[in-house]
């Protein structure tokens, strides 16, 4: 008997999520989103379950990101319905995630990235320790930050979040409580107890008051520089005053530029911003899906995940140079979907 991958029960008073991949880095797939979404529906009405926890097995990683396997694999052969199915109902259980109208509580330890905060970072109760590392790499992969991301990265304080999708960079917990990516910072040795307690109760009122990390954060004393340089209308402009700033800070964030897909930076940079102006989550995932719809296809996804996960040379051969990218090109990634292709049928 295979064992389950996403564990979904009722405990006590609370219906209960569990990762369970942890030689994985409890990566999730398509089945597992969608066993998130399928428990998330039995419980909003279940008289039983007054809260929801969501964790997971072992020490390494809450969620590292979606597991990208099948639809590269997919892709490589011609056939995008794969990626697109998954992008699609992935992003429909990140809204019920974020609409949820009970509360919902992530314990997200190790690594919380790309799918990871889709489920843990739309969570009412966003609850990060010791361990924790968050980051948006996907513009090292040839896609941009989805699952709602740009929700969070647009809802970050002045331009963090430009400079948090277009570098992928990694949050402690105190950097994660500063951008907005997660609510309280408990110690980890406290959290099996913490789950007793919310599970025997069910009552949220519960949670501790937040309590400051240990380790201190970078974001917030970058703060000035970060937006002095990305508040910048496009890419370029963020490039050129990277090359002539001087300082250590856009040095390292230069190099780390040069490495990411152009096409899927300048995407990330508007699609922040368009989230910006509309300020839901989804509008976040409807605008994001037009460029994952097209990922595979036209983009950079397929070059940036063998590069970086299949033969790991770590060299893609992106589409476009930095300084030769077409304005076509991006604006065909972003271009609205037809009816067929929307991500939900019901208004919330």
């Amino acid at each position: 008997m295979t064992e389950e991958t996403m564990i979904a029960r009722k405990e006590g008073r609370a219906g209960r999520l569990t990762f369970n991949r942890p030689k994985a880095l409890n990566a999730l797939d398509h089945e597992m989103a969608m066993a998130i979404e399928a428990a998330l529906d039995r419980w909003r009405d279940d008289p039983e379950v007054d809260l929801v926890v969501i964790d997971a097995v072992g020490d390494r990683a809450f969620c590292s990101g979606g597991d990208i396997a099948a639809v590269y694999r997919a892709g490589i052969a011609g056939d995008y319905a794969p990626g697109r199915d998954f992008w699609r109902d992935e992003y429909r259980m990140n809204a019920k995630i974020a609409e949820y109208p009970k509360p919902v509580v992530a314990f997200m330890q190790g690594f919380v990235m790309g799918g990871g905060v889709g489920v843990g970072g739309h969570a009412s109760h966003r609850i990060v320790g010791e361990s924790t590392q968050v980051a948006m790499p996907e513009s090292g992969i040839g896609l941009i930050p989805d699952v709602g991301g740009t929700l969070l990265l647009a809802r970050a304080p002045g331009h963090v979040g430009e400079y948090l999708g277009l570098t992928g960079a990694r949050m402690n917990a105190t950097d994660a409580l500063y951008a907005g990516f997660a609510d309280m910072f408990v110690p980890e040795a406290d959290w099996d107890d913490l789950k007793t307690r919310l599970i025997e109760t069910g009552n949220i009122d519960i949670l501790p008051h937040p309590r400051t990390s240990p380790e201190p954060g970078k974001l917030e004393g970058l703060r000035p520089e970060i937006d002095r340089i990305f508040w910048a209308e496009n890419l370029a402009a963020i490039v050129a005053k990277l090359e002539t700033s001087g300082s250590e800070f856009a040095e390292k964030t230069y190099k780390t530029v040069l490495r990411n897909s152009a096409l899927s930076m300048e995407a990330t940079l508007r699609l922040i911003r368009m989230t910006r102006a509309e300020n839901t989550i989804r509008a976040a995932l409807t605008h994001e899906f037009r460029f994952t719809w097209r990922a595979a296809e036209l983009g950079d996804f397929l070059e940036g995940v063998r590069a970086q996960i299949i033969d790991k040379d770590r060299n893609p051969q992106w589409k476009y140079a930095l300084d030769a990218l077409p304005e076509e090109a991006v604006a065909q990634m972003l271009e609205p979907l037809g009816p067929e292709w929307a991500i939900w049928e019901e208004t919330p």
